[in-house]
């Protein structure tokens, strides 16, 4: 149990019930009292714990187009709730601690999980700020939406995987890019030189960032007006195809590609081939650059269950009530996964066996899981051989997935054992 504290890398910080921002009066007054704003202007809005407030209120912040929902009503999941039963649930976390489902949530700062069993709503909690009509932020669970009708554009042969880049935008020659498949982009195998280590006030993510204009810019910036313009300074580190590099402005341009070659925005995509015909209960939203451009690699906000109905589409192998919304083959192509050989030189240690195909993250576990996951806890995970998903949003403190891995990686192994063996 928590004694009110949790500890990552040296740092104590306030635990999922003392960080709760309802408790913490978050924006909440007319107007908030000085100290309980979230500003996007004084580039505090991701600390913690504001972090808690924002990631369920992300359009009150910074410019977004909507995913629409479509006219039509919103598709039932039929309930079987075990609640307790799961709630009881013990497993070994993997630092050896023996933990109970229930107390890890707050462990991993969870704002919002369901769990889905054969189709079935079986367990739903939320926490925080966030409520069941509210979207919030994917992060980086947008590049497993958008590489999977990339790779359904392939499949249809409207986009070849071995062309190079410079193929559909000529902007990148001489870039990292000139070079560069597109099979390659979309599963993070490519040579360039950017950082995105999320703890280095310095690294190269911060400066795509204010290129789209999702961090605030200095006084006198001078540097790219939008993601586009930004990818056109990425110059070349490495050989492309050796390993697997995990590098969110990959996905930025391939969503590039996907817009060049078909004309439709992100977000209409996104709308006609997915949110419409899945029946979601809520719009979704993109944030967008200071040109109008979806951030393709973050910047998608749903609501938790229509996240877990993305995720019982692809555990379905694309099928959704007799409709083929993404290609069987895509999905078997993905649960495949690509060379854990090539994702082990990455140094995921607490992924040993993994690798990442059509920027979704394959365990090739007992399970036969694959993961669309994003920084600071948000996680749809889908495991067929358990014929479970499980969609989570959080607001970790530490982004990198390596601060919540301990405890959900080993939580979501038993789950899907008790609902298998059942």
């Amino acid at each position: 149990m928590s004694d009110g504290t949790l500890t990552f890398d040296g740092i104590a910080y306030p635990d999922g019930v003392a960080s709760d921002p309802r408790h913490l009066g978050w924006m909440e007054g007319t107007p908030p009292p000085p100290g309980r704003e979230v500003r996007f202007a004084d580039d505090r809005f991701l600390d913690f714990p504001q972090i808690r407030w924002t990631l369920s209120h992300m359009r009150e912040l910074v410019p977004t187009v909507n995913v629409w929902r479509g006219p039509g009503p919103a598709s039932p999941f039929p309930d079987a709730l075990q609640q307790d039963a799961i709630d009881r649930l013990a497993f070994t976390d993997m630092h050896g601690r023996e933990r109970r489902w229930d107390a890890s949530l707050p462990d991993t700062y969870t704002d919002g999980i369901v769990v889905l069993h054969r189709g079935r709503r079986i367990y739903e909690r939320y926490f925080g700020a966030l409520q069941p009509h509210l979207p919030h932020s994917c992060f980086s669970i947008t590049k497993s939406y958008a590489a999977t009708l990339c790779a359904t554009l392939v499949h249809e042969g409207v986009l070849d995987a071995q062309q190079r880049i410079p193929h559909w935008l000529p902007e990148m020659k001489g870039t990292a890019y000139e070079d560069a498949t597109l099979r390659q982009v979309m599963d993070m195998q490519i040579g360039v030189a950017y950082s995105e280590l999320y703890s280095d006030p310095k690294a190269h993510i911060w400066d795509y960032a204010r290129a789209g204009g999702l961090r605030p810019r200095p006084e006198g910036y001078a540097g790219p007006g939008s993601f586009y313009d930004y990818l056109q300074t990425l110059r070349p580190e490495g050989r492309h195809g050796e390993a697997f590099a995990y590098k969110t402005v990959n996905t930025e341009l391939m969503a590039w590609v996907m817009k060049r070659v078909c004309g439709v925005p992100l977000a209409q995509m996104l709308s006609d081939h997915l949110w419409s015909p899945l029946g979601c209960e809520q719009d979704g939203y993109l944030t967008v650059d200071p040109v109008g451009v979806p951030m393709g690699g973050g910047g998608l906000h749903a609501s938790l269950r229509d996240l877990a109905r993305f995720g019982e589409l692809m555990r379905r192998g694309g099928d959704w009530n007799g409709r083929q919304l993404v290609p069987e083959a895509v999905v078997a192509d993905i649960r495949r996964g690509s060379d854990p050989a090539k994702f082990a030189k990455a140094g995921y240690t607490l992924l040993p066996g993994y690798s990442y195909r059509s920027m979704w993250w394959v365990s090739h576990n007992e399970l036969d899981a694959f993961e669309g996951r994003g920084i600071h806890g948000q996680r749809l995970y889908v495991a067929p051989r358990a014929e479970m998903v499980v969609a989570r949003f959080a607001s970790h403190p530490v982004a990198a997935s390596a601060a919540n891995d301990p405890i959900t990686l080993p939580a979501l192994l038993a789950l899907g054992r008790l609902l298998r063996d059942g």
